[in-house]
């Protein structure tokens, strides 16, 4: 272990395994030059980053804990929009179940891609599936690398103007895909051994008369284990409040920058937009739940 107790860590990291643009090896190396402690690598339903990680090493100045980012429906009652997602840490990368899930979450964003590009194809945007799919690099093609795509085809001028225009949910290309209740996506997390915690919860736009803390109440029912406290998109009164809420129910605090390469220039690993310090004893914590 580093055991860095002043150090900094990140736990929510993208490869070019699903939306990102630097590989899991690049990552270990950007975290190390970087001087990070501790990090996970959470790519959107799949463990293929990790288990590239695994197989080459970890450099002993960094420790690392399994993680994946599961796209979840939230739960039934308690409305809110926005990315609903699922952070699982410290599973067992070859868990059945998790793998079973994980496939079919997959296949679900594979079956998205040509209903979206058609789509667009109807907005007079062609591009070919097999130009996003090079995009990808091997990785999950999704919506990030049909946005590169439209770019390099002239259509918009940069990614963001692809998501405002097109992409974005509510926006005309936009095709809702499959997602796992969130009670199912905490199950397999701990039954694979892992640690569930809800990510990004300022992302989320709860209604007035069903505010967060109904919402939290309904995943603490479910065994929710945390909530990402720190976040390159919080402000310091949400950090302080989602801090607050997960203490006082004694479930762990994470954080991380949401790392995603070129597809996300301004955030960097471990700094986020310059202002994320995540500290070295929320890695321990995570260690003690998922070792208890």
């Amino acid at each position: 272990m580093a055991s860095n107790l002043s150090g900094l860590i990140d736990l929510h990291i993208h490869s070019n395994a699903s939306d990102g643009t630097n590989s899991p090896e690049e990552i270990i190396d950007i975290a190390v030059r970087s001087g990070i402690s501790a990090i996970s690598i959470t790519d959107h339903d799949t463990l293929d980053g990790v288990k590239k990680i695994l197989e080459k090493g970890i450099p002993d100045s960094l420790d690392f804990v399994t993680g994946v980012e599961i796209s979840s429906a939230p739960p039934k009652g308690c409305y809110c929009s926005g990315s609903f997602h699922i952070l699982g840490y410290g599973v067992d990368p070859d868990n059945r179940e998790l793998l079973d899930v994980l496939t079919r979450q997959k296949q679900a964003r594979l079956d998205r891609n040509p209903k979206m590009l058609d789509r667009l194809s109807s907005l007079g945007l062609k591009m070919a599936l097999s130009d996003v799919e090079a995009e990808a690099s091997g990785g999950q093609p999704g919506r990030p690398h049909i946005a590169v795509c439209m770019v390099k085809a002239g259509y918009v001028r940069s990614l963001e103007e692809a998501f405002d225009k097109y992409l974005a949910k509510g926006r005309p290309a936009y095709v809702e895909k499959e997602k796992i209740p969130c009670d199912k996506a905490i199950s397999v997390i701990s039954k694979a051994g892992g640690a569930a915690v809800l990510a990004h919860p300022g992302l989320l736009r709860c209604p007035h008369d069903k505010p967060f803390q109904s919402l939290f109440e309904c995943l603490c029912d479910m065994g929710i284990a945390g909530l990402e406290a720190y976040y390159s998109g919080h402000s310091e009164s949400q950090v302080s409040m989602f801090e607050g809420l997960a203490r006082r129910k004694g479930l762990i605090v994470t954080g991380g920058s949401d790392f995603h390469g070129e597809m996300k220039p301004d955030i960097k690993i471990g700094t986020g937009r310059g202002s994320l310090r995540v500290p070295y004893l929320f890695f321990l914590d995570l260690k003690k739940v998922l070792s208890s």
